[in-house]
């Protein structure tokens, strides 16, 4: 089920000369209106000032354009964030290289509308309302001077200042809901009154429109009129809710043997099993090409949570497009006949393989991985993707050294709200301390385990030794790498240390930066993290309880020798 609308728009120029108000519509269809959503936008160029057309122009198409190439695991309104920053860097820029388009300048009200929400984006003074259930409701505030003889003096606008300032919102869709965005050649002369009777007058969208701006024009409006009207029709859903909905039909397999075909596919052999997963080696029947196909154990059937996970795998490795991730081979729901989904095969092992079998890694071997390990996660970063499980069983390096991390079945995104997530389910030995506390996972937590992974490749220990499952362990300072192994180089040493900080604000900020002192390594080496105090390690209350327990005993001795 997909969200369905219908649009209507105009646009008159009224007593002016030129029309400096743009309107933005773009309705993408199947899987690119689930993910990204239908945007309309109206934009109304600075009267006054030389531009003001093409800057309403040129902000639209940026935007809309813009934002459809974010990544599909962006929030919509951190995409609208970014393209809007953007947008009003491109206008300064433009205003300071060519003198005639100095102080070029526009309003923005837009409404993206995806699956059951609605998200806006507002700076200025056009406006968005919406009418439901006969009520009509504005939902932006005009960022203009609050004295009367400057209510049309805007203090927001893009392209006014180097720092833009941006109204967002978001709210349940609702079916019959109808949107309208409008110019203040419209609003300011019909007032709410007049614009809530004129929407109620007809059913369909552009009827709407054009009897708002007509009606404008003819009540004496001296600025340009322009409305744009959304009405919602039938609600829809995101497309990962889409693809679970879509495959509560399909069961899993039973566990599958050598030869056997499923769908496109003929299974070579077991790959890997774990308690929940199965992957298999697979060679397409029709091209001969070689994939990896994953599936859950026949018994999880039943369990709900566990098949939405492996869909929200797929669904986010679809999106993560990078050579250090294998890549999702499309197979659509429909063509399957049970619940799997199907990636790209590369000879190798995983460096716990590597590990297991005795292989020794060098300090240069170790460092190259970290660059490759840090590329990687960087690249998941970029797209708010949060592993959660980094460690060197999901870690395959292929007989071309390739590195690619594995294994996104518990990664999160804020792209997927809907999808009930197990509450920090990585691996103990390589969680982050503050995880053991109960705070979710994060980038941070992410580069802790990263550096872990290093710590134990170079010295098969952990840097707190390992911790089962049903342990609550408490983190000192943790040891150093070169105790196990002296031939590790304090360049790496500090990296490794930093990484594994037991304060997330004493780590790296981001995967590029442990990135780019692993790149510099000796030439520009980073200091050892400062060592934690004792007493900042302790529990203050312990201390507490220690200068209590030293009044009394004072007290004590004191009161003894008045006596004696």
């Amino acid at each position: 089920m997909s969200l369905q609308f219908t649009i209507g728009q105009a646009s008159l120029t009224g007593p002016r000369t030129r029309n400096e108000d743009y309107i933005g519509v773009v309705t993408p269809v199947q899987e690119q209106l689930s993910v990204k959503g239908a945007m309309v936008a109206v934009a109304d160029g600075v009267s006054g000032n030389a531009g003001g057309g093409e800057a309403s122009e040129m902000t639209i198409r940026s935007v809309t354009s813009d934002y459809y190439a974010t990544p599909d695991t962006w929030a919509p309104l951190a995409s609208l964030d970014k393209v809007l920053t953007a947008a009003n860097r491109w206008l300064i820029a433009q205003a300071n290289a060519n003198r005639d388009m100095a102080g070029m300048a526009t309003t923005l009200s837009l409404l993206v509308v995806r699956g059951q929400r609605y998200y806006l984006a507002h700076v200025g003074d056009t406006r968005i309302y919406l009418l439901r259930d006969g009520q009509l409701k504005q939902l932006t505030t005009d960022h203009v001077w609050d004295r009367p003889d400057m209510r049309h003096v805007l203090k927001r606008a893009v392209g006014l200042d180097q720092h833009l300032a941006v109204d967002f919102g978001e709210g349940q869709l609702q079916v019959g809901d109808v949107f309208v965005l409008m110019s203040d050649g419209v609003w300011d002369v019909l007032g709410d009154k007049n614009i809530h009777h004129m929407m109620g007058l007809y059913d369909s969208p552009q009827l709407i429109c054009e009897h708002l701006t007509r009606a404008a024009i003819e009540k004496g409006s001296a600025d340009n009129s322009t409305a744009v009207v959304i009405k919602i029709t039938q609600l829809g859903e995101d497309t990962l809710t889409e693809l679970l909905a879509g495959g509560k039909h399909l069961s899993l397999p039973k566990k599958l043997d050598i030869g056997e075909i499923i769908d496109d596919f003929e299974v070579i052999y077991l790959l890997h099993e774990s308690r929940a997963s199965l992957l298999y080696k697979v060679r397409n029947i029709k091209t001969k090409q070689l994939f990896v196909l994953k599936t859950l154990q026949p018994l999880l059937t039943d369990d709900v949570e566990s098949c939405h996970g492996l869909l929200n795998e797929e669904w986010l490795a679809k999106r993560v497009v990078s050579q250090f991730l294998p890549q999702v081979f499309p197979v659509s729901v429909e063509k399957r006949s049970k619940l799997y989904f199907v990636m790209s095969w590369h000879e190798g092992a995983t460096l716990q393989q590597r590990l297991d079998s005795g292989h020794h890694f060098t300090v240069a071997g170790t460092a190259k991985i970290g660059l490759d390990l840090m590329r990687g996660i960087g690249a998941l970063h970029r797209l708010n993707i949060v592993h959660r499980d980094i460690k060197p069983a999901n870690i395959h390096l292929s007989s071309d050294q390739r590195l690619r991390i594995l294994d996104l079945g518990i990664a999160v995104t804020s792209a997927a709200p809907n999808i009930e997530i197990l509450q920090n389910p990585g691996t103990p030995s390589f969680m982050a301390p503050e995880l053991f506390n109960g705070q979710s996972a994060t980038f941070q937590s992410d580069i802790y385990a990263a550096g872990v992974t290093l710590y134990h490749l170079l010295t098969r220990k952990y840097p707190h030794g390992e911790i089962e499952p049903f342990q609550h362990p408490k983190f000192g300072q943790p040891v150093s790498p070169t105790r196990y192994r002296p031939d590790i180089p304090f360049w790496l040493e500090n990296i490794i240390l930093k990484a594994i900080a037991h304060d997330e604000e004493l780590r790296f900020e981001t995967a590029e930066e442990m990135l780019l002192a692993l790149e510099h390594g000796e030439l520009k080496p980073i200091l050892a993290p400062a060592r934690t105090p004792l007493i900042a390690r302790a529990r203050f209350i312990k201390w507490q309880w220690i200068a209590i327990f030293s009044f009394i005993l004072n007290f004590l001795l004191i009161y003894l020798l008045v006596v004696s």
